[in-house]
């Protein structure tokens, strides 16, 4: 769930089933043994490490961006087994410096990097106490990023565009393929990825950057970090908070209904607000409307467009554009008129702006020694990649082909019935780790009752990604040391489209200021980015 704050398209965290599904392919399964602490092996030397910064190269590198590396051990049991680079970059803090404020902004997959070079904007306030630090965590962008294999057809099942659910043991086939495929393009990064490896992560950079306590952003996936960092280092947390807060409970089989749900809520409001408009290309009729966008994925998806740079645009393809465009209500106007374009003229061009994909840039394989890749040579399906990848790493549940055969037709049932659009691209979602070692059930056992300093968690009523009882469930699961901001506004994470939260949150950041438990912002449509130009 990757939280653009420069109100590009997002990237959804991938999903699977509802209830339905954890009764049906939940029942029965071998649940992995819980991580249990191990003797700890010697990090010193990773701990005793300083950054050393320089000026980010790249053409579309801000001049005041500053960029560095941070070695960690590539496996925390065995750390002379080998080590990885992790890219950094930072502004520098214009203020008296406190140390710094380290931001994630999603995915999982989600490069940290590009993603602060081209918002730095909404963070320019943070640099009056902080120094603002990003990163590219293990296996995504310049950090020895994982791939499945640019323009692989096996891969790209995986994404749930293309999947054919009406052969099941044909589509487990080629999910097994592609986990096949993963494994031997990404390298051995791919055995150790995941979030609770990544929190350990945090650390080392918290200490290389010299500070006695981690002080955080993190935005939609980069809550579930933050969260994870929090139950295994209680002691360092500082100032954290946690923006669009995922689930730390529901498996991939719960969070697919949810999300399925969310998406169709979103695409309602859309719906809502294109038929007052006369561009809209449904027209004025509301309900007409919802059944024109349910039709045309279907047509789409047994007539598939032919594309001038070859392949084809099915459904599924649509509804993924779609759902990239429903994340921010800034976009609806973008998609009001790609969708004119593909109705009236089929001209697939703008809904395509909305997806993922591309050309794939040159690759030179993995780096040596776990060294930085060239931003030119970070694969182009890394984002897709790594969500996968990540997630795998953090669910523990693994149906059998027998199991998933069986229920294929009732879970399609439910999830058709959660959304009539989004239903069919969720449910082959749920498949995407089939052919994956087990996850750790570390965070659904043990990321709970944590003892730390002040957490501030804000969840919005309307975002389509997560949802905002995940806000209520996960702060009761970490206990009193969470503090909910309720943020009664629409999209994506709140901190780049509401100043209410904005404000909020820069003074606990600041100043340690933390609202009532509780307390809400309003929807007053106040945008951050429209305000502060207003100010100046």
């Amino acid at each position: 769930m990757l939280a653009k704050l420069s109100r590009r398209p997002a990237v959804r965290r991938c999903a699977g089933a509802g209830a339905l599904a954890l009764a049906l392919l939940g029942a029965g399964l071998p649940r992995a043994g819980a991580d249990r602490p191990q003797p700890q092996p010697d990090l010193s030397r990773f701990y005793r490490q300083k950054v050393t910064w320089a000026a980010c190269k790249g053409p579309d590198m801000p001049e005041d961006l500053q960029c560095a590396k941070v070695t960690v051990p590539l496996d925390y049991a065995r750390p002379r087994a080998g080590t990885l680079d992790l890219a950094l970059a930072r502004y520098r803090a214009t203020g008296t410096p406190r140390g710094s404020v380290l931001l994630n902004f999603g995915g999982p997959g989600g490069a940290g990097i590009p993603e602060l070079a081209s918002g730095s904007k909404e963070f320019m306030d943070l640099t009056n106490g902080y120094d603002v630090v990003t990163f590219d965590p293990r296996g995504v962008g310049r950090s020895s990023p994982v791939s499945c294999g640019e323009g692989g057809d096996d891969a790209a099942v995986a994404t749930g565009a293309h999947a054919d659910l009406a052969h099941p043991r044909a589509l487990l086939t080629k999910l097994r393929k592609a986990a096949d495929d993963c494994a031997r393009h990404s390298g051995p990064v791919l055995q150790h990825i995941g979030t609770v490896n990544a929190s350990r992560d945090l650390d080392v950079i918290r200490q290389a950057l010299g500070d006695k306590k981690l002080n955080y952003l993190g935005f939609s996936y980069g809550t579930r970090l933050g969260a994870v960092y929090a139950a295994q280092f209680p002691d360092k947390v500082g100032r954290l908070v946690l923006d669009g807060v995922d689930t730390l409970t529901e498996p991939l089989s719960e969070q697919g209904v949810a999300g399925a749900q969310g998406e169709q809520t979103a695409l309602d409001d859309f719906l809502d607000w294109c038929t007052t408009d006369v561009a809209c290309p449904f027209g004025r009729d509301r309900r007409a409307a919802g059944d024109q966008v349910t039709g045309l994925v279907h047509s789409l998806d047994e007539n598939p467009l032919p594309m001038d740079f070859g392949g084809t645009f099915s459904g599924q393809d649509l509804v993924g554009a779609i759902g990239q465009a429903l994340y921010s209500r800034d976009l609806w106007p973008a998609l009001e008129r790609a969708l004119a374009s593909l109705t009236e003229d089929g001209d697939t061009r703008g809904v395509l702006n909305f997806a993922d994909g591309g050309a794939a840039p040159p690759r030179q394989g993995q780096p040596k020694n776990g060294g930085l890749v060239d931003p030119q040579n970070v694969p182009s399906d890394n984002l897709a990649s790594a969500l996968m990848a990540v997630n795998c790493a953090d669910d523990p549940d693994r149906p059998d082909a027998d199991r998933i055969t069986k229920d294929l037709r009732s879970l399609r049932s439910a999830y058709e019935k959660a959304s009539p659009v989004f239903g069919r691209y969720r449910l082959t979602q749920l498949l995407m780790c089939y052919g994956w070692p087990k996850g750790t059930d570390f965070i659904r056992d043990r990321v709970k009752d944590v003892h730390s300093a002040k957490m501030l968690l804000v969840g919005t009523r309307g975002d389509p990604a997560t949802p905002y009882r995940w806000t209520v469930e996960t702060a009761a699961r970490l206990g009193p040391s969470a503090v909910v901001l309720d943020n009664k506004g629409d999209g994506h994470t709140a901190y780049g489209s509401s100043k209410c939260v904005h404000r909020k949150v820069d003074d606990f950041l600041l100043y340690g200021t933390l609202p009532p438990s509780g307390s809400s912002c309003p929807a007053d449509g106040d945008d951050w980015s429209s305000s502060a130009n207003t100010a100046g």
